[in-house]
Parts: structure tokens; sequence; C-alpha cells
């Protein structure tokens, strides 16, 4: 299975076309490490950039894009509701002043960052709202388990587009993915590459060799392999360059096989049934 490259393309279930493999910038939020790291990105094809209200860094991207000299079209524009501004009102005008940070007049997709208890349909309405006024060309969640979605289905008008989840070959989770294939949505890995933790696991590094490649580039693999949408982050160039390079080989069935063979279950990040609660 071999893919083109950066130009690849998942359809969402509302007919949307979105970048399979995007670009991350979590805690990039210092101005001289961003330029770095988000014109190398442009340099090296990323044309998808996953940013959220969490990350203070809205403006950054939105000022950096603007100067590239990249016609809108060709870019696709991820941010997220942070936990404290969930809720009606407060999700919209938020959204309001993340549109002005990343001087955009139409978002490609906007994601709810966690489950909230005490905000969960109220939030989930406003993003529908948005949608609906073509404010946002896709609406989506993040860390929602089948759970969550399930409760989200009862009220919902807008079944979500994405999923956002923590994945990677300790967390490979396999159960959500399969829920969020039958119900049409999107599966998209945060920390893909297991915030590193994963990269000097001997099965990796073997498979790696086998390959002439990096463990990184064969865990990215992994992931396009399965229909996954990912957004590595690195503000090293050379690692930026190194994580497009995934495109002239392609794993065995064995290797898959493998790699799903080292999931513990492991998150990096927080689990979603303990913070639901919560937020």
């Amino acid at each position: 299975m071999k893919k083109r490259g950066l130009q690849d393309k998942v359809k969402l279930n509302n007919g949307v076309l979105m970048p399979q493999h995007g670009f991350g910038v979590y805690k990039i939020d210092n101005q001289a490490d961003a330029e770095v790291a988000i014109n190398k990105a442009l340099e090296v094809g990323y044309r998808a950039f996953d940013t959220a209200q969490l990350y203070h860094n809205e403006g950054i991207l939105g000022n950096l894009l603007q100067q590239s000299g990249v016609a809108r079209d060709e870019l696709f524009i991820t941010t997220k509701i942070g936990d404290e501004n969930q809720g009606y009102d407060a999700t919209l005008s938020s959204f309001e002043q993340s549109m002005k940070a990343l001087k955009l007049d139409t978002l490609d997709l906007l994601l709810v960052h966690w489950p909230s208890q005490q905000h969960f349909f109220d939030t989930w309405r406003a993003l529908e709202g948005l949608y609906k006024e073509m404010r946002v060309r896709a609406i989506g969640v993040c860390n929602f388990n089948a759970s969550h979605l399930d409760r989200l289905a009862n009220m919902a008008t807008v079944v979500p587009a994405v999923n956002q989840i923590e994945c990677h070959p300790y967390l490979t989770q396999y159960p959500l993915k399969n829920y969020l294939k039958q119900h049409n949505v999107i599966a998209e890995a945060w920390s893909p590459l297991g915030r590193g933790i994963v990269l000097d696991d001997p099965v990796l590094k073997t498979i790696a060799d086998y390959y002439h490649k990096s463990t990184a580039q064969v865990v990215l693999r992994w992931h396009l392999q399965q229909e996954m949408v990912i957004i590595p982050k690195s503000v090293t160039p050379s690692r930026i360059a190194e994580n497009v390079d995934i495109y002239d080989f392609a794993l065995s069935d064995e290797h898959m096989t493998m790699i799903d063979g080292l999931n513990r279950d492991y998150r990096t990040g927080h689990d979603p049934d303990d913070v639901y609660p919560n937020i």
C-alpha cells in the first residue's frame, strides 16, 4: 500500500476533504521556534495545521501562514475549544477570538478539546450552529470515548466528522477506532509518536532497520496504513523533513501486526473518563 504523499486526503462524513498528514503545533508558542518550525513545515509540503485555544499560539500561526504567501484554499486549519471556554455563549465568543487570531473568515475544522460533563450538549450545540452558518467547514471532537459519542448522539443533529484521540503503538485504540469506523467518524491521532516514548522500542528498531528508516518514520507509516489522520509535531527542521519522508515504502502485514502487538494501553495524557466528570 503506497501513498502519493502529503497531498493524500481523507473524505469526512460531510464530503469535505481533509489532509491525512498534518502538522501539530502543540507547545510551539515561542515566536522564534514557531517561525523555524512552521516555515520548515510549509517548505517540505505541509498544508494542514492543527492548533488549539489551549496552545496560546493561534495568533503566531495565523500571522506566519498569512505571511507565507500560500493561498488560503491550499490550507486546512484546525483549532479546538478550550475547557475554560465551553458552554454555548463562551464557545461562540471564544471562536470569534480564535478566528481573529488566525486571521480567518472560515475555519476548516473546529473541535471540542475534551468532553465536559457540565457543558456537554451546550458546547456541541454552539458548534452545530457555526457549522450550519458555514463559519466552519466541519466540526468534531477530541478525546471522546465511545460512551461520550453515544451520549452525544442522543441530541446531536450533526454527527462529528473527526475524533482526535491519543494513539500510538503503546495505545493502539482498536476498539475505539473500530467504533469510529462503524459510525463514519474519522480517527485522528494526536501524539502519534507517543511523545517519543515508543522511539527506542526494540521491535520498532528492528523493523526500522529492515526498511532503512527511523522508528518515527515506521510509526507514522503504521498510522497511515490504517487510514488514520496524523499530526506529528517537531521544532527540529531535520525531524520535520524526516516525518514527511514516509511515502517511498510500505509496511508488510507481518510488520503491521508486530507493531499492533506492542499495545500496552499506555497513555501519555489524561484518560477521558477521568477528565469528563471534572470539567
